[in-house]
């Protein structure tokens, strides 16, 4: 790659084909017109999810849409297997272990930027992109390249991009990345595109109804739905919940037990089938262990840093200390205690708005 050169702030060599991640939204159309107006030979790929039919062919044609608004082809890639095997299986597994998983974070890596990058091989295209609110930098001299925030802290999407290599990276392109999400709205209208435009949804994209406790209890038959004790701090008893799945870390609602003060859910105890409960400050924690942690570019040789750490995608990050213990483990610190963190989540370092890797909450 060559640094001098570059689309919207990304570091390429020139102008070659390009595979444009096509979900049916407007990020990813705004994206697809962004690069083809600078000259890419834009080629779009939509990935076919495992999700209800209805919602499938809506996006099926909404990316048709996409196709004949910019005049480009786009090509269907089924990865309904593949997204169950990596994404749905690992969603269900984690909740057997007490976790609250993130498949987001899953999905970008095993599933989104390795298919379409495997199709690209097959194809002879070097590059995709994708409308994520991210950046992408190298500095001079280095041969690694940094993944940063995107412009609009609000639309941000780096947190769940931690997991990428610089195998992906060094093929990958944003560009959104500069922009607001009122600037996309913006550049869709000017270029007669406004049809793309649409609401878009906070769900998870294989649960279209957002209820993940009859999605998770439809596809499991072990003890993960028995009830069992819901108990204070102490070791009292003070109910029974319907199963540990339907709970998660700083829940309130639906507990259906009764106290003189508001309780949280403070831990998940699989191993005995236990929901442990507890007023908001024993919610408040100042350390973590997070284990499979992936490095953006080389490991740090220092063995403790003070970054910033986040721990779910609305969290503001913090300051802390984060000790390295071993290549992909590590411990963090927080100056200040912060709020619900929580088994199964993604923990994300920050210097500034570079990113220097993340990895699952344990402890």
């Amino acid at each position: 790659m060559n640094p001098g050169k570059s689309v919207r702030g990304q570091v390429v060599v020139e102008k070659k084909a390009v595979a444009v991640a096509i979900s049916g939204g407007t990020d990813s159309a705004c994206a697809a017109a962004i690069l083809k107006e600078e000259g890419w030979d834009v080629v779009g790929i939509h990935l076919v999810f495992p999700i209800p039919l209805k919602q499938r062919e809506e996006k099926l044609r909404r990316s048709s849409l996409v196709s004949g608004e910019l005049n480009i082809a786009v090509y269907p890639l089924d990865v309904r297997n593949f997204f169950k095997k990596r994404v749905i299986d690992y969603f269900i597994n984690a909740y057997h272990l007490g976790l609250t998983p993130n498949p987001c974070v899953v999905c970008n890596n095993m599933v989104k930027f390795e298919r379409i990058i495997s199709w690209m091989s097959m194809k002879g295209i070097n590059y995709i992109a994708t409308g994520h609110y991210a950046r992408l930098r190298r500095s001079p001299g280095s041969q690694y390249i940094d993944l940063l925030r995107g412009a609009d802290r609000q639309k941000d999407q780096s947190y769940f991009l931690h997991r990428l290599g610089q195998s992906h990276l060094s093929k990958t392109m944003f560009p959104l990345g500069d922009m607001t999400k009122a600037d996309v709205y913006k550049e869709v209208e000017e270029r007669g595109l406004s049809a793309l435009i649409h609401a878009e949804s906070q769900e998870i994209c294989f649960i279209p109804d957002n209820n993940y406790r009859s999605f998770f209890k439809c596809r499991t038959t072990t003890n993960m739905l028995l009830s069992g004790n819901i108990i204070d701090l102490a070791g009292n008893v003070l109910g029974v919940h319907s199963g540990i799945y339907a709970y998660t870390i700083g829940q309130r609602q639906g507990l259906g037990i009764a106290a003189k003060e508001p309780l949280y859910v403070c831990q998940i105890r699989p191993e005995t089938n236990t929901i442990v409960v507890g007023p908001k400050k024993a919610l408040f924690s100042s350390s973590l262990t997070a284990v499979d942690f992936n490095w953006i570019g080389i490991r740090r040789s220092e063995k403790t840093l003070r970054v910033q750490g986040q721990i779910r995608y609305r969290h503001e990050p913090a300051y802390g200390t984060l000790t390295v213990i071993s290549p992909d483990i590590v411990h963090f610190k927080f100056d200040t205690p912060q709020w619900a963190i929580t088994p199964g989540q993604a923990f994300v370092c920050y210097e500034g708005n570079k990113v220097l890797g993340g990895g699952w909450i344990r402890k």
